[in-house]
């Protein structure tokens, strides 16, 4: 019996271990950290509306919340800069003006052609060139979520890049797979804006997925209205009655993707808007829009109160030369507060009840 006390050191350890595995357990169906890849394709001064709506995703993200250390933006053209712009500099939304999209806090990860195919791909694999700064990294693990808009001119599964190449719903399917095994979301939000949009994500298969997009098969995505004086449509119909919902979110609304995908309106929209969530384990009505578009505090909330100890007042016959306890006098945190210390220690505890009835079994056998 002595001989195999040795065992006992051993067994406290993995018991210890137990307790803490189960402790950690407890969060991780938490998502810890969101991100946005948002993609404008298109090319030349007609496409204006389309860096419109990619922008005016990109301030929505940043007004709640997602900084742009985890924005991954691509604007295949310089609208602000281009010579028929005579607001040069800016970019509106609106036909109004009062929004300039463009502004100083802009950051731009890839422009002109670096958007390209091969590029996206590479950010959504992570396989980035070694010389590629950290701004233009999707470095994003398996508690991620991510919100990733594409807009511009498409067809029945495919997107154009910059009337050059093509991206088909087999390769964002096979990417988002390879994502998948490389542990790199927990949970994908795709939304497009382009026409017959709904046939884009038609081949995916990857798990916790969840697609929407502006318009069904052999139906077009309209423009949503003019400026006169640009001469051009200013934004996309979709994306502005998506935005048109945003604003009314805050970074602790309690708004839904349901609650986000009802409000379309074929009378508004004049498309079909359709979703695809077979793929997704989650409830739509459970799925909060911050979820995606929000910040996730690194600290969570206590779901009760943390008890404290209490602050004795010294009585005025106490001296400072009294520093011997008496002998019921606690001498320690834990004795001045036993309940606190028997909170800390009763969730490992209680969680790893099993793990402590079977190694109980086993020094039983081993010792007797």
């Amino acid at each position: 019996m002595k001989g195999r006390t040795w065992l006992l050191p051993i067994l406290l350890i993995v018991y210890l271990s137990l307790c803490i595995a189960s402790q950690d357990g407890e969060d991780t169906d938490r998502h810890t950290n969101n991100w946005a890849v948002l993609v404008c394709t298109s090319r030349f001064w007609f496409n204006y509306r389309h860096i419109a709506n990619v922008l005016g995703m990109y301030r929505t993200v940043k007004r709640l919340g997602i900084p742009d250390s985890n924005i991954i933006l691509m604007l295949a053209d310089d609208m602000a800069c281009n010579p028929r712009n005579t607001h040069a500099g800016q970019i509106f939304n609106n036909a109004n003006r009062h929004l300039n999209l463009y502004g100083k806090n802009i950051e731009v990860d890839y422009r002109g052609y670096e958007v390209n195919v091969e590029n996206f791909i590479r950010v959504l694999t992570g396989r980035n060139h070694p010389s590629s700064p950290r701004s233009q990294r999707l470095l994003s693990d398996e508690r991620s979520n991510i919100f990733i808009y594409m807009t511009g001119h498409g067809g029945d599964e495919f997107l154009k890049f910059q009337d050059n190449e093509e991206i088909t719903s087999r390769d964002l399917a096979d990417a988002f797979e390879q994502m998948h095994q490389q542990k790199r979301y927990k949970e994908i939000f795709f939304m497009v804006d382009t026409c017959q949009a709904n046939t884009l994500y038609k081949q995916f298969y990857s798990p916790d997925i969840i697609a929407i997009g502006s318009s069904k098969k052999a139906e077009n995505s309209y423009s949503h209205h003019a400026d006169q004086e640009l001469g051009i449509a200013v934004i996309d119909r979709f994306t502005y009655y998506t935005l048109d919902f945003c604003e009314k979110v805050n970074e602790t609304s309690q708004a839904t993707l349901l609650d986000l995908f009802s409000s379309y309106d074929y009378n508004k929209v004049h498309s079909h808007p359709e979703w695809r969530t077979d793929l997704f384990h989650r409830p739509l009505d459970t799925v909060l829009l911050t979820d995606f578009f929000g910040y996730v505090p690194d600290s969570q909330p206590l779901q009760s109160s943390y008890p404290l100890p209490a602050s004795p007042v010294p009585s005025k016959e106490s001296t400072s030369n009294d520093v011997t306890p008496s002998r019921n006098q606690p001498t320690n945190a834990t004795e001045k507060n036993p309940t606190s210390f028997q909170a800390i220690i009763s969730i490992p505890f209680l969680a790893s009840g099993a793990a402590l009835m079977a190694l109980v079994g086993l020094v039983s056998v081993v010792v007797g």
